[in-house]
Order: structure tokens, then C-alpha cells, then sequence
């Protein structure tokens, strides 16, 4: 029997796109000849999936599980909306979620290597759903959070956002906090904001917006001429503007304008005879920022016309 080592399996891993446990099987099998353990994985139908290493998987879902005081979130992508509706795909993402809770890995790479209920690692899971799917499948990216929170899912997976909150028993225990606190991770879907408060602005972001707002009032004939101390009281208004489109507490309340999320959360905590902070908004946009392929019809038409 051939000796297979660790730099085999990961050279026919590389070739292959497959599992190392798939790929050192199947140089056992193969008698450590590399041809042949691609032909006993092609067999399997698993070395197929290799062929969709270089397709773009930008659609998927974000889902969310809590189990006690753990939060997960997870995104998972599809190349199309259709496997994305998918209830076996859903399923699946389930379990990886499952997973994440079970393990809390460090990271996607360790996340691959742990083991679903099906006793199937992820990697494992996902190999194999990309083969019956017949598309290229990808976890991306999750995150894990402790103790309280609220959680959102909009448009079947298309955004998912956890709001994390500090409140003492006056407050979380009020029955009035689950849809309060539903209430915020409702504003958080709604509108993008990098921030939860003014403090946790970096000052090199400020720095480089007061860059900015100088160097437009300097363009501006309106402002020529203008006292420092006038220019400096500008600036201060139009960081406001920036801080109200940055930062979650400075948000109008998509429920009643009139106040600012912070408002509507002091309010609150106010009639619950409590207190209430938001400490954390994490959200997730399906495909954000995956560069999505854009099907050239006539070159597809023409290429099938033309038998190539």
C-alpha cells in the first residue's frame, strides 16, 4: 500500500475542490495514484463541484438561530435566487448555524471543519449540496453574539440584523420589551448605519469628514470671506447631518420622526421604570459587496446558435 501523506491530500484537494477526508479516501483507494483518485472522486459525482470553483455565488440567504443567551448569524450564498428558496438549502443553512452555536469556531476556515448533526462536517455538507444543487455554494461569513438581543430577518434572507442591549430586570422583564426591542432591529434593517453612537466614531473618520466639508466651503464663492469662527459653526451643523446618516441613535424613529431612536429609547426605558442601552448592531446584506455576474444574452444566444 502507497504511504499518503498531508501534502498529497492537499495537492489533490487543490486539483479537485473536494473534502480532505474525500481526498485522502481517495488516494487510499487509488493506491496513491493521483489520476485515478480524481477519476474514484469524479465517480462519487464529487470532484464535479471543482467546475464551479470559479462561478459567482453572490445570491444565498442570511439566517439567524438563538439558542439561550447565543446569538448566530450566518451568510451563506448561491449563484441564484432559486436554490436560495430552496427548503433543503435552508435547511442546510440551519445547520450550519447549528454548528456555529455548538462550536463558536474562529472563523469560516475553522467553521468548515466542524461537524453538522449529520456527523458531515460543513465542508463536507457543502461539497456535496453543491454537487445535487448544481451550484456553487459558499459560507461567507458569521458572527456570534452573547446575551441580549433582538434579531430581524427581511425579505426571506435578505437582510438579517442583531441588536444588542444591556437593561436591567425592570426593563426586560416589562412585557412591553420584546416588541421595543423588535422595534429597533426594525430601524436597523431599515436604514444602513456603520454606528450605534456618536463615541464610537473613530476620530480619523471625523477627521477626514471636517477634511472634506473644508474643502467644499473653500470651492464655495458663498463662503469666501466668512469668519473662522462661522465656518467652524458650519462644520459642526453639517457633522450633525453626518451623524444623523452614521449612527442608529441618531436616527430619526422610523415609527414617529418626531423623535430620535435614542429618544424613543429613553422613553421607554423611562415607562418600563428601568434602563435601557443599545450596545451593538451587527447586520448582514445578502451579497454585499460580491461583484455579481451579468449574463452577456446575445453573446449566449450567438454561442449556442454557433454550436460552440
Amino acid at each position: 500500500m502507497a504511504t499518503i501523506n498531508a501534502k498529497d491530500v492537499a495537492e489533490l484537494r487543490k486539483q479537485t475542490g473536494c473534502g480532505m477526508m474525500d481526498c485522502k479516501n481517495a488516494l487510499v483507494a487509488a493506491n496513491g495514484d493521483f489520476e485515478e483518485a480524481i477519476k474514484v472522486l469524479r465517480e462519487k459525482g464529487m470532484a464535479a463541484t471543482a467546475k464551479k470553483a470559479s462561478r459567482i455565488a453572490a445570491d444565498g440567504l442570511v439566517d439567524i438561530l438563538t439558542e439561550g443567551d447565543v446569538t448566530a448569524m450566518v451568510e451563506v450564498n448561491s449563484e441564484t435566487d432559486f436554490v436560495a428558496k430552496n427548503e433543503t438549502f435552508r435547511a442546510f443553512v440551519r445547520e450550519v448555524l447549528g454548528a456555529i452555536i455548538k462550536n463558536r469556531p474562529a472563523d469560516v476556515t475553522a467553521l468548515l471543519a466542524c461537524k453538522t448533526s449529520s456527523g458531515k462536517t460543513v465542508e463536507e455538507e457543502v461539497q456535496e449540496k453543491t454537487f445535487t444543487m448544481g451550484e456553487k455554494l459558499s459560507v461567507r461569513r458569521f458572527v456570534v453574539v452573547d446575551g441580549l438581543v433582538s434579531t430581524y430577518i427581511h425579505g426571506l434572507g435578505a437582510t438579517g440584523v442583531i441588536i444588542k442591549f444591556e437593561a436591567d430586570d425592570n426593563a426586560k422583564n416589562n412585557a412591553g420589551f420584546a416588541e421595543f426591542a423588535k422595534n429597533i432591529a426594525l430601524q436597523a434593517a431599515a436604514y444602513v448605519t456603520p454606528y450605534v453612537n456618536r463615541s464610537d466614531v473613530p476620530e480619523s473618520v471625523i477627521a477626514s469628514e471636517r477634511e472634506i466639508l473644508m474643502a467644499q466651503m473653500a470651492q464655495d464663492p458663498k463662503m469666501a470671506g466668512k469668519p473662522q469662527k462661522v465656518l467652524d459653526g458650519i462644520i459642526t451643523g453639517r457633522l450633525g447631518k453626518f451623524y444623523e446618516a452614521n449612527c442608529l441613535m441618531e436616527q430619526g424613529y422610523v415609527k414617529d420622526d418626531s423623535m430620535t431612536v435614542a429618544k424613543y429609547v429613553e422613553t421607554t426605558a423611562k415607562a418600563f421604570g428601568g434602563s435601557i442601552k443599545v450596545t451593538g448592531c451587527i447586520r448582514f446584506d445578502k451579497g454585499e459587496g460580491i461583484e455579481k455576474r451579468e449574463d452577456d444574452l446575445a453573446a449566449e444566444v450567438a454561442k449556442m446558435v454557433g454550436g460552440n
